[in-house]
């Protein structure tokens, strides 16, 4: 499967705005994945293909907020440990599954993430009130779910690990957002292995993607430091929703 020039370059330009979507707000594959919808991909295959080039999301955002990760690692590791379980089983699902289930089931995904991010300032409150600081076991169960779904698709899982971890670790959004990029990383590194090796990834597309990924990503972890997040959160939201939408009439029309 391979990609003509033009569809590169705009795959360099989504993967651009994904990285930057993703690291300030967890939505990168909201951006990414339409795109590779746009040049003809199938829907699993853009699947795998995106889990492999938001690869680069993970990298530019980790190299970008280098300042807020100093000090977080002895509590990240058992989280990532949990969301890269998580990311396995994920990914095996996906693979397992048949591909009509993947194609109805994704505008649920997608919708249901949305109003999460919707609903940030209700998380944002109850965090206010619950100022905990290690990792339960209600806390790693639901941190290796947003792993699975991480694996298993990905859209908005940045946003479902963030609202986790605003309700359990009291500290500033910009070290929490940066954690938060490093827990899905690993959840999506361990799917993006299975499905290299055993998936249908459009190589072309995920170095495109990749690519551009990477910069928008270190871009984004610098500007979720001064960026007001409200605006972005119910710009992006509102467009989640919508795309849900336009993706549900597809799959449901026939």
């Amino acid at each position: 499967m391979t990609v003509d020039v033009g569809e590169f370059a705009l795959l360099v330009l989504a993967g651009l705005g994904a990285g930057l979507v993703g690291a300030t707000a967890g939505l990168a594959s909201l951006v990414s994945y339409p795109a590779l919808l746009a040049v003809g991909l199938p829907p699993v295959v853009a699947n795998m293909t995106n889990t492999v080039a938001m690869l680069g999301t993970t990298a530019g955002a980790a190299t970008g907020a280098r300042p807020e990760l100093s000090g977080q690692l002895r509590r990240l590791l058992p989280l990532c440990v949990i969301t890269t379980a998580g990311g396995a089983c994920g990914g095996v699902l996906l693979l397992a599954g048949p591909a009509d289930s993947f194609t109805a089931v994704v505008p649920w995904l997608i919708g249901g993430a949305s109003l999460v991010l919707m609903a940030g300032p209700r998380l944002r409150r109850l965090a206010e009130r619950r100022a905990h600081r290690g990792i339960g076991p209600g806390t790693g169960i639901a941190a290796f779910l947003a792993g699975v779904y991480g694996g298993y698709f990905g859209a908005a899982a940045g946003v479902l690990m963030l609202a986790l971890l605003m309700t359990v670790w009291d500290q500033s959004l910009a070290r929490t957002n940066a954690a938060k990029n490093i827990a899905t990383g690993c959840a999506n590194l361990v799917a993006a292995a299975v499905f290299a090796v055993t998936g249908d990834v459009c190589w072309p597309a995920a170095i495109a993607l990749c690519l551009g990924s990477v910069g928008g990503s270190w871009l984004g972890s610098v500007v979720v430091r001064y960026l007001p997040a409200t605006p972005l959160r119910i710009a992006i939201g509102l467009g989640g929703l919508t795309l849900a939408v336009v993706l549900g009439w597809q799959a449901y029309r026939t």
